[in-house]
């Protein structure tokens, strides 16, 4: 028989609230081509993550402008203007977290984030409170997909892993997460993942 389903872990990013460099980085360079050079070249996704492991933003940001200091104000704007890339929510997402909530279901999140920009994040989205128990990278020194980030959440939050549904944009995330034993949902918009929760009967 199969284990029930008890138990919602979502990510943050792309699942339920929006983040993309390209909102910002529009604003400041004329053409897309541009933009994909310097995300590409530059402020990159391995740049990223590193500020998502732990790396302090003002560490990160001046390592870039000592090698790259002609890009010296765009790069500053990653961090001064970080809120640019967040526009808001994705649409539906949030509907569907209340209504687990409203069935009882516990909630949980695990974020490859910095600690600056989550605290901004919470101050902004205050429903980010509202979660059980938050494991976030960069205060944990661990990143989606590694097995350990999956693993504290579990030990941590006395989870057992074949009663937890894991939500995240990210092929390589959500992988990771069945390594573990969990169930898994490639999310791709809030229809997809309705259809997922009323499959595993949690909603």
């Amino acid at each position: 028989m199969t284990q029930k389903i008890t138990t919602v872990v979502f990510d943050i990013g792309n699942v339920l609230i929006e983040w993309d460099p390209r909102h910002l980085y529009r604003r400041i360079f004329t053409t897309p081509d541009e933009t994909e050079h310097f995300l590409s070249t530059i402020c990159t996704s391995a740049w990223n993550l590193e500020i998502d492991r732990g790396k302090p933003f003002a560490e990160a940001v001046a390592e870039l402008v000592a090698s790259y200091p002609e890009h010296e104000a765009a790069i500053r704007a990653f961090d001064e203007r970080w809120s640019e890339m967040v526009p808001g929510l994705v649409p539906g997402s949030l509907e569907l977290m209340e209504r687990l909530e409203q069935r009882g279901a516990p909630l949980y999140a695990i974020t490859n984030f910095s600690a600056e920009k989550f605290a901004e994040a919470r101050r902004r989205f205050p429903f980010l409170d509202r979660f059980r128990g938050v494991i976030v990278s960069a205060h944990e020194r661990l990143l989606k997909p590694d097995r350990a980030i999956f693993e504290l959440l579990l030990s941590r939050y006395r989870l057992r892993a074949e009663e937890c549904l894991f939500i995240d944009d990210s092929a390589a995330n959500v992988a990771g997460a069945r390594a573990v034993g969990m169930a898994a949902h490639h999310f791709k918009d809030a229809a997809g993942l309705e259809e997922a929760l009323v499959a595993h009967r949690l909603l």
